[in-house]
């Protein structure tokens, strides 16, 4: 049985609503602890980073929802997967990370290894923008010329890691194999 387009929307708005409850029921505050909501808080070393709607890590959703569009359209073209169902599979990937972001276990690395020595894990309402920025990404990916998404991605994680040193490369790096040298230009070293 096939589904129509609206009908995976309306299985992507149920799996950002359990997502949100998961979050909540984990522990995780529904809005930031200053008890009021940004649009965009730019501030990375400080409490208030990612508890709002969106701040300089949002950029990597977006690369999130290329690279989720991509993968997703690489496996699912011999098999006659849908955009509607390229999505929720997209979904699903990015609420799981979301999740498994919020774990003890993810926080304690970043605190760890990284230079976010003062990370909580995510507000609810930043983590569902999170998954809204990667469906915003997933978006451009499916209806933007291939080379447009590619030197996107670039323009992003120069211009992030310009600003805050810091992008969804050298996240991803310090997580799995955090480097010294790395962690010391983060500083500012």
């Amino acid at each position: 049985m096939k589904l129509q387009f609206k009908h995976y929307l309306i299985i992507g708005f149920a799996l950002i609503a359990v997502h949100a409850l998961i979050l909540y029921f984990m522990g995780q505050v529904l809005i930031c602890k200053c008890g009021y909501i940004k649009l965009w808080h730019g501030i990375t070393y400080s409490s208030e980073n990612s508890q709002h709607l969106a701040d300089w890590y949002t950029f990597s959703h977006i690369i999130h929802g290329f690279a989720f569009y991509w993968i997703t359209r690489l496996l699912g073209r011999k098999r006659g997967w849908s955009m509607g169902l390229m999505l929720v599979l997209a979904l699903v990937a990015e609420i799981s990370w979301e999740i498994f972001e919020n774990t003890d276990f993810i926080i304690n690395r970043y605190r760890e290894v990284t230079i976010s020595l003062d990370y909580y894990g995510d507000s609810v309402i930043n983590s569902v923008f999170d998954v809204l920025f990667m469906t915003l990404g997933f978006g451009m990916a499916a209806f933007l010329p291939v080379w447009s998404i590619v030197a996107l991605t670039i323009l992003l994680e120069i211009f992030v890691g310009y600003f805050i040193r810091d992008n969804l490369t050298l996240n991803i790096i310090m997580l799995l194999y955090p480097m010294d040298w790395i962690l010391r230009w983060q500083q500012g070293g």
